[in-house]
């Protein structure tokens, strides 16, 4: 577990490191190795102060929802050894802006968002988003497309390195949505399972879940 040499001097990475400490505590509350979990720190309508400060803390990984926020922020933070997620629902007409701003684009679930994803970059790292709610309006692909998606994106040489899904509301229901993705991901040979927030970490994990994706526990609350 990262340990931290107390400090008075800047408030915010105070915070940030004890939230960072008790997540890691959460993991490993599950029987996991904090190695095999990977920490996504979700920093949509924060500053690039919060970046600076995750980074300090350890967190290897942003996530950003907003293509205008991932631009601005990318561009303050230039420096930094972070890996930026794009994590938001994609527009095709933004697709280039944000292959060229991200080093994964999560949450892809559409054959023309994959056309156009190989049509800007080359061999771009992706996760292919499912839904197993049925929710109208939820993004993701149901289960059922997933695999023609995921053989689509590999003939267009993208690298698809996982799968992730947003559970629906419930203990039941996240637990059932995660151990489908594991079980998918292991039929498709993909490594990486993109499961787990604030909330559901601790079921994410026990399913096994590779990464978790944190905002309001890392940061606090959103304005």
């Amino acid at each position: 577990m990262t340990t931290f040499q107390a400090s008075s001097a800047n408030p915010l990475f105070t915070r940030v490191a004890q939230n960072f400490l008790d997540l890691q505590r959460r993991i490993e509350s599950t029987g996991r190795n904090l190695d095999d979990v990977r920490i996504v720190g979700v920093t949509k309508t924060f500053g690039s102060d919060v970046v600076r400060v995750a980074q300090e803390v350890g967190i290897t990984c942003v996530g950003e929802n907003y293509v205008e926020e991932l631009e601005l922020k990318r561009g303050e933070c230039e420096a930094l050894e972070v890996s930026w997620h794009y994590l938001g629902a994609l527009q095709t007409n933004k697709i280039s802006r944000i292959t060229k701003n991200s080093d994964l684009i999560c949450g892809v679930s559409r054959l023309k968002e994959i056309e156009k994803i190989a049509d800007a970059k080359d061999a771009m790292a992706i996760y292919v988003q499912v839904d197993f709610s049925g929710a109208t309006g939820r993004n993701g692909a149901v289960e059922s497309e997933i695999e023609a998606l995921v053989n689509k994106a590999r003939n267009l040489e993208l690298n698809v390195r996982g799968l992730m899904c947003v559970s629906a509301p419930g203990k039941d229901a996240a637990r059932l949505s995660f151990s489908k993705l594991v079980a998918l991901a292991d039929s498709l040979g993909l490594k990486e399972r993109s499961i787990g927030m604030t909330d559901d970490l601790e079921i994410a994990c026990e399913a096994g879940s590779t990464e978790v994706r944190v905002g309001r526990a890392l940061f606090g609350a959103r304005s």
